[in-house]
């Protein structure tokens, strides 16, 4: 990749640095059960783990955003999932190496997701991984969410750093489409939660990874 030197990492945060699919999941699959339905294994959720309550929705009752009662049961998705989400959410294998290595550089490093606050703060909070983080973006810290590149422009503007000494590294085809328009490069994590039908090919990212410790080889001066 060239460009202007690398200063900053930006990730998005639910299949790029933890693993929330578990939580997210159960949160849904709860309201199926509640309502008498049986209940899905983790696996058929967890490729829609990154679309937040759309795609748990749409798995737990065929529904989509377009559907009348998709409102009514978004916030209790959002209630249900608020009641649990640090129970089995964990930080990939590899993150805590990563942000090591990335602070070790002399790098700053933040995270962007379309997460509401009201779920990434009390989140990021409660993991010690998010402590050393120079800026954390949610969904609604500004008028605009991913794939529209203000979310990222926000992390840029609060680490100090131009927008083109950024990489942004995220699992879903939005984020590549959010950091090209902001200017950085941009990095595939095909270890999140890419469904068998995705493919990261198709995004034009400048690169992709398969483990999170593989981003260290697009940091170093070649």
């Amino acid at each position: 990749m060239s460009g202007a030197v690398i200063r900053a990492v930006l990730f998005d945060l639910d299949g790029t640095l933890i693993d929330s699919a578990p939580d997210l999941g159960a949160a849904a699959d709860k309201m199926r059960t509640d309502r008498g339905l049986a209940s899905y294994p983790l696996e058929r959720y967890r490729f829609m783990a990154g679309a937040g309550a759309r795609g748990m929705l749409g798995v737990a009752f065929g529904i989509t955003p377009d559907s009348p009662e998709f409102p009514e049961l978004r916030e209790e998705f959002f209630k249900a999932y608020e009641n649990r989400m640090l129970l089995n959410t964990q930080v990939f294998d590899g993150v805590p190496a990563l942000i090591d290595a990335i602070r070790a550089r002399g790098l700053a490093w933040g995270v962007v997701t379309n997460k509401s606050a009201r779920f990434t703060v009390p989140l990021t909070r409660a993991i010690p991984l998010f402590g050393s983080a120079g800026a954390i973006v949610s969904g609604d810290s500004t008028p605009f969410s991913k794939p529209h590149p203000e979310p990222l422009y926000e992390a840029a503007r609060r680490l100090e750093v131009p927008a083109d000494a950024c990489i942004y590294v995220g699992d879903d085809e939005r984020d590549i489409i959010a950091g090209r328009a902001a200017g950085m490069r941009t990095i595939a994590a095909t270890y999140g939660y890419m469904g068998p039908q995705a493919d990261a090919t198709l995004w034009n990212a400048d690169a992709a990874i398969s483990s999170p410790l593989e981003l260290l080889k697009f940091l170093d001066p070649a």
